[in-house]
């Protein structure tokens, strides 16, 4: 995991000052890691952008020259002078115009591929994350980061630089052209600079807290919407829509609120800003006036002078822009950081051992299991199952059955001891090799956008369709797929819209006999079958479990009975383990079930 401040308590925003500089070096960390192999770009358009900035700024300088000395010249019929810085303005003015327009070219490349590079390593790192952080981050805010805050990023990088560099740069080379012609005019905005550095300081502080508090509601707002959308069908059910209008509108009247507090601080610093740029033009047109009258000024220079006052002061506008794109981009860039420097729980071998030919041999040797620091599910476990053996969970809810199927897929890894697969630990077993000789079926069978023999073939991509057909045939799935508006070229559509949950569970068992693993877990893969399909299932896992290690977690024991051994867990622990006529015919716990299954059918 993450040693500074992770991605598990990101929505807050009362961290601490050495909190806030963790955060701050991982942020700029990620920044250098995507700018850094485009260097030579980002050189290039500083460059562009100082020659035009230098073009843009020499104006009032020209308009001087031009009515102190080019004016009086015209009147004593000498125009060469006035043509000749006519000709030069333009030039500049031209020349500005075209470097700008490149530099607006070259930043936008800039920011479209660093857009490129940073979602693609937010969706391909989210992938390699371990199954624990998935079932702790909700979608909504892994939807999150890769949208809303991508985009704030995006307005950073496209508008927000532009708004930068040009204010910036345009304020500072002002300043030096004005200290040039008129040093005095220059010490005037020195003077005024230190209540403008007071009035930028208390807006960036405020701007900062406050777009930080937007990013987390705006957040919540996604995960609020995308679990309602997602989990539909049981706001329906449920009648959950008064309630969800409710949470809703409480997280958008959050939202808004803390949007109209960054309205109200541009409420106040725009016009803090035009005071403080009215008094400064006062102070240099009297001040300038009076040595205008004694001849210690001219007038052309005076111009110019209030030229450039009016330039220092109009970016800065636009460097408060930048504020706003930068305190909302780095609100963004924090949390996709975040997410960024998560480890995976399950982390890939150094040094992974090769497993050609799985036969499917699993050994539990004195596995002890917590999720987190949370209870122990799994107190010093072992278990050996030898390879082509059928074997069945059994037990009550929270017995550990399901911690089981995934310390086995590793999705997760034993707190202490070991798991193993043919001899070899699962931490040190090749991940392509692990993935090829282990599947698990799951309650829920989720199916992918696109048609059913693709996600049929999900786990053998370069299946051919004859294949896909006999792994139908062979569970039991060809009939219905056939009878499919396309058969098997049919767009199931997003979850499977246009199947049922049944058919669903049907695909998912084409798919894991076209994998064809050596190790084969059905964690409640048949709860959502009704009795005939069931039953139609039934024959086909004969023909799925046949020659392979299986381990079937079911509450339905008809499921049971094609077991080659029963075990039945209670608190983390086997209590039985033998074959299922032999607990059956015994007075123990899965007898009790057993007998109580019965009844119920009668």
């Amino acid at each position: 995991m993450s040693t500074v401040v992770g991605t598990r308590g990101e929505d807050r925003n009362d961290y601490t000052k050495s909190e806030s500089r963790a955060i701050r070096q991982r942020s700029l960390r990620l920044l250098g890691s995507l700018l850094s192999p485009m260097r030579w770009l980002v050189v290039l358009c500083g460059v562009v952008v100082v020659v035009s900035t230098a073009f843009q700024v020499i104006g009032p300088t020209l308009i001087a020259y031009g009515i102190n000395t080019a004016l009086p010249r015209a009147l004593a019929a000498d125009w060469m002078p006035a043509f000749g810085i006519t000709i030069a303005y333009i030039v500049v003015g031209v020349l500005g115009a075209l470097l700008m327009g490149w530099f607006v070219v070259l930043s936008a490349k800039l920011t479209q591929t660093i857009l490129l590079d940073l979602r693609t390593r937010i969706f391909r790192h989210t992938q390699r994350l371990s199954l624990e952080f998935h079932e702790t981050y909700t979608s909504g805010r892994i939807i999150s980061r890769q949208t809303s805050d991508l985009e704030a990023i995006r307005e950073l990088l496209d508008g927000g630089l532009t708004q930068l560099v040009s204010g910036v740069l345009f304020g500072v080379f002002t300043l030096i052209s004005l200290f040039l012609l008129d040093w005095r005019s220059g010490a005037v905005i020195i003077v005024m600079g230190v209540p403008l550095a007071f009035l930028m300081r208390w807006f960036y502080g405020q701007s900062q807290k406050g777009f930080r508090a937007s990013r987390v509601v705006s957040a919540r707002l996604i995960v609020q919407f995308v679990e309602t959308m997602t989990g539909i069908r049981a706001v329906k059910a449920f009648r959950k829509e008064r309630r969800n209008d409710a949470e809703f509108g409480e997280i958008s009247s959050e939202y808004r609120r803390v949007n109209l507090r960054l309205v109200n601080l541009f409420g106040i610093f725009e016009p803090g800003l035009i005071l403080l740029a009215n008094i400064t033009m006062a102070v240099v047109l009297l001040w300038g006036a009076f040595r205008v009258i004694d001849g210690t000024l001219l007038i052309g220079s005076l111009l110019a002078a209030v030229m450039y006052i009016r330039n220092f002061f109009s970016p800065l506008q636009e460097v408060a822009m930048f504020l706003n794109s930068y305190q909302s981009a780095t609100a963004a860039l924090e949390k996709v950081s975040g997410v960024l420097e998560e480890e995976p729980s399950v982390p890939d071998p150094v040094k992974p051992i090769d497993l050609w030919e799985a036969r499917g041999h699993l050994a539990f040797d004195d596995v002890e299991f917590a999720y987190g620091a949370g209870k122990v599910i799994l107190p010093d476990f072992s278990l050996d199952i030898p390879a082509g053996q059928t074997i069945a969970l059994v037990g009550t809810t929270g017995a550990g059955k399901s911690t089981l199927a995934k310390l086995v897929s590793r999705f997760y890894d034993p707190t202490d001891g070991s798991v193993r697969l043919d001899g070899v630990d699962l931490r040190d077993l090749h991940p392509k090799d692990l993935r090829r000789a282990i599947v698990m079926v799951t309650q829920e069978a989720y199916l992918f956008s696109g048609t059913v023999a693709d996600n049929i073939a999900l786990g053998k991509p370069d299946a051919t369709l004859d294949e896909i057909r006999a792994a139908a045939r062979a569970v039991g799935a060809d009939v219905f797929i056939e009878s499919l508006p396309d058969g098997y070229d049919t767009d199931v559509n997003k979850r499977g819209g246009r199947v049922s949950a049944g058919q669903r569970q049907l695909i998912s068992f084409a798919r894991a006999f076209l994998a064809n693993p050596a190790v084969l877990i059905l964690d409640e893969a048949t709860a959502s079958l009704d009795m005939p399909s069931e039953r139609q299932v039934q024959e086909a896992l004969q023909t799925l479990l046949a020659d392979r290690t299986a381990i079937i977690i079911a509450h339905r024991l008809s499921t049971v009975a094609i077991a080659d051994r029963v075990l039945v867990m209670e608190h983390g622990r086997i209590i039985e383990d033998d074959a299922p006529d032999a607990l059956i015919a015994g007075t123990g716990k899965f007898a009790q079930l057993h007998a109580a299954w019965r009844e119920s059918l009668v």
